[in-house]
């Protein structure tokens, strides 16, 4: 060891060494001083490039999802050392990171809700896509993917989405009784999160025409509109998303937008001659293996699987509604959507169960 360490240090007194190397080159030049010592002043080697999709990565919720990432340099070289992969989910404004995984080599470590979902494919040479399985609703937004070698850190951004729907909510006391933390819950007891602005944007680019406010996953509180009216924001405002900005999310009160996506399962109408009450319905969805259905799960059924019920049926928040894909006579306005009849405190529906798969 001694010897060793003799050695190195002779080595390292010669001057014959690189300041620094890490795969690449650096150019000595002059200090400003003038006094014969070198420094490290401009970077002359290979570039390290990342690259990730332009267009949006589309999934569901449980399914499994691959997020695209490859890095190369230019000109081309091989790294001499192990390479660092780093990949984060960001806010929509970039402010904030989540840590999704770290890799080095084929060592790596997933945080947080990702820990057990979360995996490096490095299928082909110098690829760090990101796979999730399982995905869940809170996954969706931007992730980026960050190569490090050595000294050089570059990135580049996937944008996520999942496919979905935004339904407005308030609950059976009424309008605008939800605080922000209360909205988050209401919006989880139907299948669902509170949803984004970008999702808000979608659903309204979809026709979503909405005149209560509600909250955002940002605590704002926005809504959208189609079809500008005095009611909502007056008649001399173009379509589009009305904003209140950032409200104080312990006092103020607004109604809530939630997003849901794909279900895992199947939503079904029982029915009874005399018709349920809430705790009737419950049961008869148990005696079929199944739960009385949520909000969320409801309006999944209806967008992506094209269910279509003139007949009402209780829900799991005590509301009594019904999906309808294909309008006609006696079953609502001439739009499809899923009909509300509220919170009745009295009466007897059948009922919408769920069940999974």
């Amino acid at each position: 060891l001694p010897l060793l360490l003799e050695a190195t240090l002779l080595r390292l007194g010669s001057g014959s060494h690189h300041p620094f190397y890490n795969g690449f080159y650096y150019n000595h030049v002059m200090n400003d001083k003038g006094d014969g010592q070198e420094k490290v002043d401009y970077f002359n080697g290979a570039k390290l490039i990342v690259e990730t999709p332009k267009d949006p990565v589309y999934s569901s919720n449980g399914a499994n999802v691959t997020l695209p990432c490859h890095y190369h340099y230019e000109p081309d070289l091989e790294a001499k050392r192990k390479i660092r992969i780093k990949w984060s989910k960001l806010r929509d404004d970039y402010t904030k990171e989540q840590d999704v995984l770290v890799a080095i080599g084929k060592t790596s470590v997933a945080f947080g809700d990702f820990q057990g979902r979360a995996h490096l494919r490095q299928a082909g040479r110098r690829e760090a896509s990101l796979v999730v399985s399982d995905v869940r609703l809170q996954d969706d937004g931007k992730y980026r993917c960050e190569v490090i070698d050595g000294l050089e850190d570059e990135s580049d951004v996937v944008d996520l989405r999942l496919q979905g729907i935004v339904f407005p909510y308030q609950p059976p006391r009424g309008q605008y009784r939800l605080n922000f933390h209360e909205a988050e819950r209401v919006c989880q007891e139907q299948g669902a999160i509170l949803a984004t602005f970008n999702q808000l944007f979608q659903a309204w680019s979809e026709g979503l025409d909405w005149c209560n406010a509600g909250w955002l996953a940002d605590g704002t509180v926005q809504y959208p509109i189609r079809l500008p009216r005095k009611p909502c924001g007056g008649l001399h405002l173009a379509p589009g998303i009305r904003s209140y900005g950032p409200r104080h999310r312990h006092l103020h009160r607004f109604d809530a937008f939630c997003f849901t996506s794909a279900l895992r399962g199947e939503v079904f109408y029982l029915d009874h001659p005399a018709g349920m009450t809430l705790e009737e319905a419950k049961q008869s969805c148990q005696d079929m293996g199944a739960e009385i259905a949520q909000v969320g799960q409801l309006y999944s059924a209806w967008k992506f699987l094209g269910l279509d019920r003139c007949d009402a049926g209780w829900l799991a928040d005590g509301s009594v509604r019904y999906p309808i894909a294909k309008p006609r006579a006696n079953c609502g306005p001439a739009e499809p959507g899923v009909r509300s009849f509220g919170f009745p405190s009295k009466g007897r529906f059948g009922v919408f169960c769920y069940k999974e798969r």
